[in-house]
């Protein structure tokens, strides 16, 4: 499905780090069990400021535990103020890099060492700013106004396809991409670049067979050999309208975030090279 570096596979076969610390001098828990990933970060800071330990717990997907083990192994040992200084960007390049597709799992680790750190300091935690003026967009994953512009620009998105991909806003039902899309080009308007291609190309508008043709093109050729990659495979099913019901096979059939991969990849997918309005329902064998 992905390419994984040998980092990010030995991170997830062989996590650093994993328990919880007693009475920690700091934590924080960030994600849900409803969104598909979770992570608890517990961290032992020394006299001097320096983090001479650190435990997580990551309930979620393969690259999620890699970069909750990476995160601490690239802390322990350095002052809080260098710590906070780590960003999403630096989690995934410690690993080698991950799948785009997967960079809300680095953002993941860097909210909870920000989050942390904000509690070892006594400042107020980004959760809680967010429960004054800020609105939540993403209704599916509960993600704000805020965390999407920061997002687009801390790693200078220009697509809802990416913010999706790094904070998994738009990856459910789909109805907040137009919103996304008109913050990602409110992001570039105060960055002084409008000019930033913001909103992807769509089709021109097409013919009922012509959207089939389109739609059944773009499994074989942009979703079916990514799955195969990785064991799996996918079959249409049948299109109604804008609604594709298709089947999972292989790895694929058996893994326990075939629904993120029908949200996040198959559907982002035909949106992107199809119609907004794409609605991708699996149908059991």
């Amino acid at each position: 499905m992905w390419d994984y570096s040998d980092k990010v596979k030995d991170h997830f076969f062989n996590p650093r780090n994993v328990g919880e610390i007693s009475n920690p001098d700091a934590w924080a828990e960030v994600g849900s069990l409803a969104c598909g990933d979770a992570l608890k970060l517990m961290l032992r800071i020394g006299a001097d400021g320096r983090i001479i330990d650190a435990k997580f717990k990551t309930f979620g997907c393969g690259s999620a535990i890699a970069s909750s083990s990476a995160l601490t192994e690239m802390i322990i040992g350095k002052t809080v103020e260098e710590a906070s200084k780590v960003s999403n960007q630096d989690i995934a390049e410690f690993l080698d890099g991950l799948p785009e597709e997967k960079m809300h799992c680095s953002v993941m680790g860097m909210e909870a060492l920000e989050k942390a750190l904000a509690r070892y300091r006594g400042e107020r935690v980004p959760e809680d700013d967010e429960e004054e003026g800020y609105r939540i967009v993403c209704h599916c994953f509960g993600v704000t106004d805020a965390k999407i512009k920061r997002v687009v620009r801390e790693n200078r998105l220009t697509k809802a396809e990416q913010v999706t991909y790094y904070s998994k806003a738009g990856g459910g039902c789909g109805s907040c991409i137009p919103e996304i899309e008109d913050l990602i080009a409110e992001v570039w308007q105060e960055e002084g670049m409008s000019e930033e291609p913001v909103k992807a190309a769509k089709p021109a508008k097409m013919t009922n067979i012509e959207k089939m043709k389109l739609i059944m093109q773009t499994i074989d050729e942009e979703i079916r050999p990514t799955l195969q990659k990785d064991g799996g495979d996918i079959e249409l099913i049948d299109i109604d309208g804008s609604n594709v019901l298709v089947s999972l096979r292989g790895n694929c059939a058996s893994c326990k975030v075939a629904e993120f991969t029908l949200s996040l990849f198959v559907q982002q997918k035909l949106r992107e090279m199809v119609s907004d309005d794409i609605v991708v329902e699996e149908v059991p064998e």
